[in-house]
């Protein structure tokens, strides 16, 4: 890594069906290989089925932040459903090590937001891998439907993320 300065972040454009950059960059974690439309009829089906299944989920206005903007209230059902999702995922607090005099430390801080966005996404992404549905379709939209009900693997992925943190809230002087 270079200590000259920072990589400088690339422009993506959003995504072609709803006109969501978060929708496009969560179908770009998902892609494999470059295979980019393959990962728009997946992330589109699963949103189709969302929309289908998720009528229990109740959607209210905090689907809606400062970097989807608009775009989850203009959406289908399925993209809110998709944010919520998201928000319910992103972790607060994650440990980083530390080494101070020989021994190291799991210092908890606090998340970025683009940090944690990405690692909601990933962690997502990663869960519904995992699934045992048949098609990553059918994963995906479990995941995402678990996820805005605050359950399923990724939900628990983020709280195993903040009790490590609180367990070692001993170190936090150590942050720097």
């Amino acid at each position: 890594m270079s200590r000259r300065h920072a990589a400088e972040k690339r422009q993506i454009l959003p995504d072609p069906k709803f006109g969501d950059l978060v929708l496009n960059k969560f179908m770009n974690n998902l892609m494999l290989d470059g295979k980019k439309s393959a990962a728009e009829k997946i992330v589109y089906g699963a949103l189709d089925i969302v929309e289908e299944k998720g009528q229990a989920i109740a959607t209210d206005d905090t689907t809606e932040d400062e970097e989807t903007g608009s775009a989850a209230a203009a959406g289908s059902k399925g993209l809110k459903v998709f944010h919520k999702a998201l928000i319910k995922v992103r972790p607060q607090l994650e440990v980083r090590s530390r080494r101070v005099g020989g021994a190291t430390y799991q210092v908890p801080v606090e998340v970025r937001s683009d940090r944690a966005s990405a690692l909601a996404m990933r962690w997502i992404i990663g869960a519904a891998r995992k699934r045992s549905e048949n098609t990553m379709v059918e994963r995906l939209a479990g995941e995402l439907l678990d996820a805005a009900n605050d359950r399923g693997s990724a939900v628990k992925k983020r709280d195993d993320t903040h009790k490590m943190a609180e367990a070692n809230k001993a170190f936090a002087h150590y942050r720097w």
